[in-house]
């Protein structure tokens, strides 16, 4: 978003206050509605930000996508068990109020293989936006969880 389209800054407002850092538990809890989120992860033609659909299931973050898609073909290693470490980041503003808050996760990736792990994934009714065949399931096990909250920006 361009600075002018921005709302425009108000001269009596206070001073903006400094980033608060949320804890693991407040993060989770601001994404547990799922919606729309982003990965980012090095491809082999260099590093890569893809928007994506997500759902919170135990813990988890779940993504649905496509087969032979960029997150199929380089997060696929060839190593049974191997977990590729990817980011997942999923913010929101309210430009008017001049607040938001933006949270950062970062784990392990793998394929939804095995078929409990598949069951769970297909009952928790995750929903792609994108057009197209969306069968391929991408699990991410958080290893760090981290936050900020911004206000008056």
């Amino acid at each position: 978003m361009t600075e002018s389209a921005l709302p425009a800054r108000d001269p009596e407002a206070a001073t903006p206050s400094r980033p608060k850092k949320l804890d693991a538990d407040e993060c989770l809890r601001l994404i547990a509605p799922g919606g729309m989120g982003r990965v980012a992860f090095g491809a082999c033609a260099g590093p890569v930000i893809l928007p994506v659909n997500y759902v919170i299931v135990e813990g988890a973050v779940l993504i649905r996508t496509a087969f032979g898609g960029p997150m199929d073909q380089d997060l696929r290693s060839g190593v049974e068990g191997c977990e590729l470490v990817i980011a997942f980041e999923v913010d929101h503003f309210d430009y008017a109020a001049r607040e938001g808050w933006s949270v950062l996760i970062r784990g392990g990736a793998h394929h939804v293989v095995s078929d409990s792990e598949h069951a769970a994934v297909v009952s928790s009714g995750l929903e792609s936006w994108a057009g197209g065949e969306r069968e391929l399931y991408i699990k991410v096990v958080p290893v760090e969880i981290s936050g900020r909250r911004v206000s008056r920006f």
